[in-house]
């Protein structure tokens, strides 16, 4: 037995060192994607920084998203906490996010409620709009399918997005965000975020329309979450958010579909060919911030923390699957 255990020991030694050699040779990993800035993507007007999230190999024609942090938030930030580049890896699409800076507003804000960077070709609109055009020209996206979302103030850019140039964007989902046009009805953005502006549905979609003039669709779909106790912005902005909306489409406000998702109310407003155009979560006892439901569950997504509240649902899963990104 000492002879044969020592006739074996080199071959040991050789496989082990064999081994060892092709673990490594071997060649590294791809490394995952990670969050780029980009810069002369445009004159920027509106003076804002452009981040994106591109999943490694991503094929052209694939869709784009948009996405606005909040206010004292950042591009990377939202981009992990709200799920967004986690969905763009498994569904294969990219994410511009576009960032703030505190020259522009001291809070991070998008100034939603500025004249000068609410209106199509100009400050914060124009750049976000550049931004665009700018991803869509590098990755070979899908023009025909990039969404727009964020929240808060990044909700309320969102509906600037979507009224100032509604060609650009198939569908918006508004999170705890602002009708278009919302401070000039009000007089001020903090009487528009506590109280909520007076307006009859038609004079809400008269703004929009007024932002794009000549323009007759198609126009985006909207999406809306909104927590009952969000002391932010009121709930009373959802309600003239679809009373906007549903006006731009021609559709009533009476819901098509009312259930419950993960235990909030839902419903959908069906335009007059029968399409969604208008959806909102109404997310019960619900504060301010982006709804997310961290784990690894098919409709899981997102990270706890400030301004990202787990709430046992999804915002950015529950947007991708009515734009039909996975």
């Amino acid at each position: 037995m000492t002879q044969t255990r020592a006739a074996l020991r080199p071959t040991v030694l050789t496989a082990l060192l064999a081994a060892l050699l092709s673990v490594l040779l071997a060649p590294a990993p791809a490394s995952a994607a990670s969050l780029q800035e980009v810069t002369g993507f445009g004159s920027n007007p509106g003076a804002l920084k452009m981040y994106r999230y591109v999943p490694d190999g991503l094929p052209a024609g694939r869709p784009v998203v948009v996405a606005l942090h909040g206010c004292t938030q950042n591009a990377a930030g939202y981009a992990s906490g709200t799920g967004w580049t986690t969905l763009a890896d498994r569904w294969g699409f990219s994410v511009v996010l576009p960032q703030q800076q505190s020259g522009n507003n001291l809070s991070q804000c998008f100034n939603w409620f500025e004249p000068a960077d609410i209106r199509r070709g100009q400050g914060e609109a124009a750049s976000i709009a550049q931004m665009v055009d700018r991803q869509l020209a590098d990755v070979s996206g899908d023009p025909s399918r990039v969404y727009v979302t964020g929240l808060s103030a990044g909700g309320g850019m969102t509906a600037v997005m979507m009224a100032t140039y509604p060609e650009k964007f198939a569908a918006g989902g508004i999170v705890a965000g602002l009708p278009y046009g919302c401070a000039q009805a009000a007089g001020t953005a903090y009487v528009c975020m506590y109280v909520g502006a007076t307006q009859t549905p038609a004079q809400w979609g008269d703004r929009v329309r007024a932002a794009r003039p000549g323009y007759t669709g198609p126009w985006p779909a909207l999406t809306l979450f909104q927590g009952t106790a969000d002391y932010t912005v009121k709930p009373v902005n959802m309600t003239a958010l679809v009373d906007q909306w549903t006006n731009v489409h021609g559709a009533d406000r009476t819901a098509d579909v009312g259930d419950t998702v993960a235990g909030y109310p839902h419903r959908v407003y069906r335009g007059p060919g029968g399409n969604a155009v208008v959806e909102t979560y109404s997310l019960t006892g619900v504060g301010h911030g982006q709804p997310v439901d961290p784990g690894t569950g098919e409709a899981q997504c997102g990270a706890a923390g400030a301004y990202f509240l787990d709430v046992n649902l999804c915002a950015a899963y529950r947007l991708g699957k009515a734009w039909q990104l996975g």
